[in-house]
C-alpha cells in the first residue's frame, strides 16, 4: 500500500444500495488504518469529499489514518461545489494539480 494513492469517488463503495456501500466503504477505511503499511495520500473527489466530514462515519478513520501520517486531500473544485469545505473534520483542501503530481509518482487505487 506504501506506493498508492487513494482516490474516493463518492461516499459509498459500489453502486446499490447506499447504506451497504457506506457500510462497506467504512470497513475498507477500519480495515486500512490497522495495516501496518499505509498508503501514501488518500484523495477525495466528487461525492467522495462528503466522507470528510462529520456527516460520515469514514471520517472517523480519515482522522485516524491522517494521525498515522497519510495525507487526506480533497479535491477543492467539488468541495466547494457541494459546500462542503468549511465542514471538513478530516484532512485539507487541494489542487487537481496535487493529484495529477501523486498520480504521476504513484499507483492510484479508485474507489468509487
Amino acid at each position: 500500500m506504501e506506493n498508492k494513492v487513494i482516490l474516493v469517488l463518492s461516499d459509498r463503495l459500489g453502486r446499490g444500495d447506499q447504506q451497504l456501500g457506506e457500510g462497506i466503504l467504512e470497513t475498507f477505511f477500519t480495515l486500512l488504518k490497522q495495516k501496518e503499511k499505509k498508503p501514501k495520500a488518500i484523495f477525495c473527489m466528487n461525492r467522495g469529499v462528503f466522507t470528510m466530514t462529520d456527516e460520515s462515519l469514514i471520517s472517523v478513520h480519515l482522522k485516524e489514518l491522517e494521525s498515522q501520517g497519510v495525507e487526506v486531500l480533497a479535491c477543492k473544485t467539488c468541495a466547494d461545489y457541494y459546500g462542503v469545505t468549511e465542514k471538513l473534520s478530516a484532512g485539507k483542501i487541494s489542487s487537481m494539480d496535487k493529484f495529477i503530481e501523486l498520480s504521476s509518482q504513484y499507483e492510484v487505487l479508485t474507489l468509487s
